[in-house]
């Protein structure tokens, strides 16, 4: 009798090379979870097929860096925004630009297509929300009340509604047919970064910075449930059918429920920063992206726990699923009304004057006639974007579902074993060290070079190569390696590792020691006196976390390390160092400047005169950090972002 396979219940199922430059941003088509969409630094849109290693389609025209992508939700349109603020809609099946769409003054943050209607909303760094009339190429509406960079968009899955998120820490709703802001949800205490509609009920999931999801009664307009300690949601997802919100954190999948809040199942899956989700056939696809390259994973739903629900047991494998069972102590809300077809026309919506709304102009048609649908790959592009007939689409909505490896006991035990003929070349098992095709792409980029900046999410440390750790071998028959040789290589720097590791746990000890005895000045002092950076860096990656321990006196004393931080070759410092500066701009630069713009006082005043002397040393201090902001704020990407808004911040320096 066969012993039966025990498959994985999450997988990596392919990585590719993107772009010739960085990935800045991307997503899945929602209704197939088989389409992805990547952006990139070199300006370009390029369209791929789940677990296939050529590039479908590129698209050009953009002239700065892609830094938010939307496909809409039949999959045939997709729009783009740049960091200059452009936007840019393509037809899919048409293989062209449909529209150019000009009018924010900083970088796209998030986009998202209406539900019913040819509309598309946009956020900005410059804090607007304008929403877009594809046909009529022109601005219907424009939304404002954030103060930060809006960090993501939904429209409501009935079209009425749209909902935001944004570094202001706060989620506002929007009421598409009025016009005006419906309500705020300000509960969070650090930048949202995500925000999800149930797809039944009136309720919205958000995800913060602060570790937190909140669920949002939007009936009563108020925090149904709080999950803390969530390890910084990137992407949530409700099930289709609403029993649960699927987070995706760094390297894992958390399943939750709500009232009352609770974790149902964490899936461990080595996926990084995961960038988006979908679900299709019971498959739940993450997509993660590092430098030019773009990885796909699968996890395998029917092991998973979900509310009122049994995870499938692997070896017997043909009993039916159970069927989710009703909570009746959960309270009931309305549900949607969605139009009775996809055809239907969306209400009405207020428009903005005349003024506001963008006509079609020369300088439009030119960008248009520069912009093009490179098809890279025709056989996939007839497969997916012109079928046969209009009924069929491929990739089909009821695609066949991704084949999960062996588990690694499993993939040993067969090792030896012949693989069969009929296997599908396609779906290659990680296990059985079967090497991908390196995709093929337009232009060949250029050889990989040791980064300046070194990420600070990566799989392996820089420079590593595994041969390093092996004696050189002339001869193949002598490729056999003892134990003890290849122990004695791999411990060649671990004793210089141990020194500096027990020497950075000595230092922390005696900053954490001044801490408990003293105020947080006199711990900064001690970190700084270290003269090693990385304490430094821990230590005020814990006073970030709270603003209110932020004093001026302190700002003197961090602004020179702060200046040492963005300056770093690790990705890690540059980040701590500019959250940092944030929040001294925010908390302390109107004061600093008011304090040099009023007038002497009369008579003396020690406390006013100390306090002078801390604003005019952090506005020096200040000064020489704006030169070093400024010349980073043309670099692309992620940082780029960073520093840009830094530099609108430090304004008021010049």
């Amino acid at each position: 009798m066969a012993t039966p396979v025990v498959t994985k219940t999450a997988w990596k199922l392919q990585e590719i090379v993107a772009h010739a430059s960085n990935v800045s941003s991307l997503v899945l088509g929602k209704a197939s979870g088989r389409l992805l969409a990547t952006g990139g630094d070199d300006c370009r849109v390029n369209l791929w097929s789940i677990n296939k290693p050529n590039c479908i389609m590129s698209l050009t025209g953009h002239t700065s860096p892609v830094e938010s992508v939307r496909l809409n939700t039949p999959e045939e349109l997709i729009v783009a925004g740049s960091q200059s603020g452009s936007i840019r809609v393509w037809d899919l099946e048409a293989a062209k630009i449909l529209r150019t769409l000009m009018g924010h003054k900083a970088n796209i943050c998030s986009l998202d297509f209406h539900p019913y209607g040819e509309f598309v909303a946009s956020g900005s760094q410059d804090t607007n929300i304008k929403l877009w009339d594809i046909r009529r190429k022109g601005c219907v509406f424009r939304y404002r009340g954030h103060s930060q960079a809006v960090r993501c968009l939904r429209f409501s899955p009935d079209g009425k509604w749209l909902a935001s998120a944004a570094d202001d820490h706060t989620v506002k709703l929007w009421d598409l047919t009025a016009g005006k802001m419906m309500s705020e949800f300000p509960g969070h205490t650090g930048p949202v970064n995500v925000v999800e509609f149930h797809p039944n009920e009136y309720l919205l999931a958000s995800g913060s910075s602060d570790r937190t999801i909140r669920f949002w009664d939007l009936e009563k307009f108020q925090v149904v449930s709080c999950i803390e300690g969530e390890p910084g949601p990137v992407s949530v997802l409700f099930n289709p059918d609403g029993c649960c919100l699927y987070s995706g954190c760094q390297d894992s999948l958390r399943v939750y429920g709500w009232e009352p809040e609770r974790c149902f199942d964490v899936v461990l899956v080595n996926w990084g920063k995961v960038a988006d989700l979908a679900i299709c056939n019971d498959q739940l696809i993450g997509v993660a992206f590092s430098q030019s390259n773009v990885s796909s994973y699968v996890v395998d739903l029917t092991r998973v726990t979900r509310t009122g629900t049994v995870a499938r047991d692997p070896v017997q494998d043909h009993r039916p699923l159970a069927q989710p069972l009703p909570n009746p102590s959960a309270p009931l809300r309305r549900i949607y009304e969605r139009p009775s077809t996809t055809c239907s026309k969306p209400q009405r919506v207020k428009q903005n004057s005349e003024s506001e709304r963008r006509s079609p102009s020369s300088e439009d048609d030119r960008d248009e006639r520069e912009s093009r649908a490179e098809i890279q790959n025709a056989e996939d592009y007839n497969e997916i974007f012109q079928p046969k007939n209009s009924i069929s689409r491929t990739p089909p909505r009821r695609s066949e579902p991704f084949p999960a490896p062996p588990e690694d006991d499993a993939a040993t035990a067969k090792e030896a074993a012949k693989p069969s003929p009929a296997m599908d070349v396609q779906f290659p098992v990680p296990n059985l060290e079967v090497l991908p095709r390196p995709p093929v792409v337009a232009s060949t980029p250029a050889p990989k070079a040791e980064p300046a900046i070194i990420p600070a999410t990566r799989n392996e440390p820089i420079g590593l190569k595994a041969s390093d750790f092996l004696p050189a071998v002339k001869i193949p028959q002598q490729a056999e390696l003892v134990d003890e040789d290849a122990m004695s290589q791999i411990r060649k720097g671990h004793d210089t590792m141990c020194v500096v590791l027990t020497s950075r746990h000595k230092n922390l000890d005696t900053v954490r020691a001044v801490w408990t005895m003293g105020d947080i000045k006199t711990s900064v002092d001690s970190a700084v006196a270290i003269n090693d950076l990385s304490v430094v860096v821990d230590l005020l990656n814990i006073v970030n976390q709270k603003a209110s321990l932020w004093k001026l006196d302190l700002c003197t004393t961090v602004l020179p390390q702060i200046e040492k931080l963005l300056q770093s070759k690790y990705e890690s410092y540059v980040q701590t160092g500019c959250t940092s500066l944030k929040l001294i701009l925010q908390r302390f630069l109107p004061l600093i400047t008011d304090m040099l713009a009023a007038p002497p006082s009369v008579g003396v005043d020690i406390s006013r005169e100390e306090r002078l002397h801390k604003c005019r040393l952090c506005y020096k201090q200040l000064k020489s950090i704006s030169g070093l902001v400024k010349s980073k704020s043309g670099l692309s990407g992620r940082h780029g972002s960073t520093f840009r808004e830094l530099h609108l911040l430090m304004a008021s320096l010049d």
